[in-house]
């Protein structure tokens, strides 16, 4: 079910108290609108009423996608320390309430950045799997070794049996596309799953950039 609240959020701008309605919780299934406004990142953001400045509301949300058995607990922060703390407590918290037994065969995600929340999104839907692209990144990223900590690459799109992703370069402030081809991410997924790696998830997870350079230092001729 998608639950929602309606609150006063004053504006980090301008200091304007404005009506919004927060959004803790989004079921696919009931809300399909909802997931379109994540995809064109509209949701639990403020426009403020008096200054138009945009603010991500500071409010954790649960994103649930039954028929992909997907769900994705996104909890806006910039601190590590601080993320890691939500994390291992919502981690214990599943555990102890007997919780994950509700969700055999699910993937189970924890995101802090609106961005990482619309590309998990992306990725499932086009029926890939985030272990395997974040993996692809690294790979990627890694043609050039000497500009890897400039660059994010980003999911884009499949097109013509490839998989594009986006490479942005921070310091040089460009963006560039790299494509991969659909045998090479079934390939990569199979020696994954050889090595040990599941594809489901038994509590929650990061998936990101180093969780898919662990996995690559732990497969052996994964090229």
């Amino acid at each position: 079910m998608s639950i929602n609240s309606k609150q006063q959020i004053k504006c980090p701008y301008c200091g304007h108290l404005n009506d919004v309605t927060v959004w803790s919780s989004v079921t696919v299934e009931d809300s399909m609108d909802l997931k379109d406004d994540i995809l064109k990142r509209k949701l639990n953001i403020m426009v403020c009423s008096n200054c138009q400045k945009q603010a991500l509301l500071p409010h954790s949300m649960l994103y649930h996608d039954k028929q992909k058995k997907l769900m994705i607990s996104f909890s806006p922060c910039s601190d590590p320390a601080e993320k890691m703390r939500i994390f291992a407590e919502m981690k214990t918290s599943f555990s102890k309430s007997g919780e994950i037994n509700n969700f055999e065969d699910y993937n189970l995600r924890f995101v802090w950045n609106y961005d990482d929340l619309m590309e998990k999104i992306l990725i499932f839907d086009k029926g890939l799997h985030d272990k395997v692209t974040e993996v692809l990144k690294v790979l990627i990223l890694m043609q050039e070794p000497e500009k890897a900590n400039d660059r994010i690459g980003v999911f884009g799109k499949i097109e013509n049996d490839e998989i594009e992703f986006l490479i942005r370069d921070k310091k040089e402030q460009q963006f560039y596309t790299s494509r991969i081809p659909m045998s090479s991410y079934e390939t990569i997924k199979e020696q994954l799953r050889l090595s040990g790696v599941k594809y489901k998830s038994f509590n929650w997870e990061i998936v990101d950039i180093d969780y898919g350079a662990s996995l690559l230092r732990g497969v052996n001729n994964i090229l």
